[in-house]
């Protein structure tokens, strides 16, 4: 028996390591020279607006100066755009994309530590910058991310990077943005009775956090701390804004729980999950608390919800004022799955959004939610020229066909593994390959 299993399990990192070795990762791109100029596209600002016949000049890195064209430039790097989109690159928040690479393979996945309470767990530690993964992500239009560890009460920081990158210091956008806590559930599932049912531990849990949180705030406000303690010193971000704390947390009453218990601490709160924000708005704006939504291309979770609630979810939070953002989350799937961010978003534009609020829903509102917004989201001088041009609508999965992408002014490799072995088949069987591919 013991043999067996060890066969199997040499089998499965056999069957990984090939796959590791077989696959491709672009070489990163160079640092810009001189001026790159778009023009002729309708470039989406990411704020609502929409410029016609744009054109936009990118120079150092930066987005040196964006308007409608009227004579096309003569000098310069002259790219045409003309019948093409031009958006802000799509930012993946709460993803464990570079932290896991083969989701049946453990070896594979490096997103949780041993304990319940690390704090001092620190994600980009961990972010694989040649993971096989991140190609077929942003060709698809994702170009920043906030990679989040998982797992325990508070399961350690996220930090922000870009997708195009030779390591992780060079990836590393923001480092250690956020601390991720899971917040208890009030009612817990009974498998033999099969019924939620009050949890006995909700209340040895909330006094457990509510230790933890007067404990760091005691050993922050001390100067010259005897000892060092490393988790309560990866909190100290907390108390002076300069990190937020994003709580995972789907029923309305563990929101309004949270919500009410962390505003005794004065912290930055984001709401990670959200499945009930709706019923809880008035709670949420009043307290300037935002929310970042996982997968709305999902079923609602009680019998009695409408179908499509979900879908509508986007459109309720919107009109309520709440401020927010799409996410695919950071489940089983929550690494190769954020290729279908923008078509996530497009569902909600399906479903009551305008498509300048659906695109700003994984471009700008994103960025302010993550605290990058000075220099990300949006399409505006002085900000990182980070963006994409797409041949149709990047929401609508039928049309959108990426042909640019720019990190920072770098011209970007939008090739991946599964695009060479569509050319190579497609070649094998003398078949014409699609454009866009």
């Amino acid at each position: 028996m013991k043999k067996t299993i060890l066969y199997i399990l040499i089998t499965f990192l056999f069957i990984g390591t090939n796959y590791a070795q077989d696959a491709y990762v672009p070489v990163p791109g160079a640092a810009p020279q001189g001026e790159t100029i778009l023009y002729g596209g309708t470039a989406h600002i990411g704020n609502g607006k929409v410029i016609e016949n744009s054109l936009i000049i990118l120079e150092d890195g930066k987005i040196k100066s964006i308007n409608t064209a009227t004579i096309p430039p003569k000098a310069g790097n002259v790219i045409n755009i003309k019948g093409k989109h031009v958006y802000p690159g799509l930012i993946a928040a709460n993803t464990t994309l570079g932290l896991s690479e083969i989701g049946a393979v453990r070896a594979t996945r490096d997103y949780q530590e041993v304990g319940s309470i690390n704090p001092n767990i620190r994600s980009i530690i961990a972010y694989n910058t040649d993971s096989k993964v991140t190609p077929t992500v942003r060709s698809n239009g994702v170009l920043i991310a906030q990679v989040v560890p998982q797992g325990g009460r508070v399961s350690g920081q996220s930090s922000i990077v870009n997708l195009d990158a030779w390591n992780y210091e060079d990836a590393t956008y923001k480092a250690d943005d956020a601390i991720y806590l899971s917040w208890p559930g009030i009612t817990s599932y009974n498998w033999e009775k099969e019924a939620f049912e009050k949890n006995k531990n909700y209340n040895k849990a909330l006094d457990g956090i509510r230790e933890l949180f007067t404990q760091a705030m005691s050993y922050c406000d001390n100067d010259a701390p005897t000892n060092t303690n490393l988790k309560l010193a990866a909190m100290c971000g907390l108390f002076s804004n300069s990190k937020k704390l994003f709580v995972r947390a789907d029923g309305a009453k563990e929101i309004i729980a949270a919500v009410n218990f962390l505003k005794e601490y004065d912290l930055d709160i984001v709401i990670v999950g959200g499945r009930d924000a709706w019923m809880v708005t008035d709670l949420l704006t009043e307290n300037k608390v935002a929310v970042v939504l996982n997968k709305t291309h999902n079923l609602p979770r009680y019998a009695d919800d409408d179908i499509d609630l979900p879908f509508r979810m986007p459109k309720m939070l919107q009109d309520a004022g709440v401020l927010y953002c799409i996410s695919v989350g950071a489940g089983w799937d929550g690494f190769w799955d954020q290729r279908n961010l923008a078509f996530e978003a497009g569902t909600a534009a399906a479903y009551g959004l305008t498509a300048e609020e659906a695109l700003a829903s994984i471009t700008s509102n994103a960025a302010r939610i993550l605290g990058i917004d000075k220099t990300l989201g949006t399409l505006e001088v002085g900000k990182d020229a980070t963006l994409i041009v797409s041949e149709g609508d990047i929401l609508d999965m039928r049309t959108s066909n990426i042909q640019m992408a720019f990190i920072q002014g770098r011209t970007m490799n939008t090739d991946n593994k599964q695009k060479q072995l569509y050319r190579k088949f497609m070649k094998k069987y003398e078949l014409e390959a699609s454009p866009k591919q």
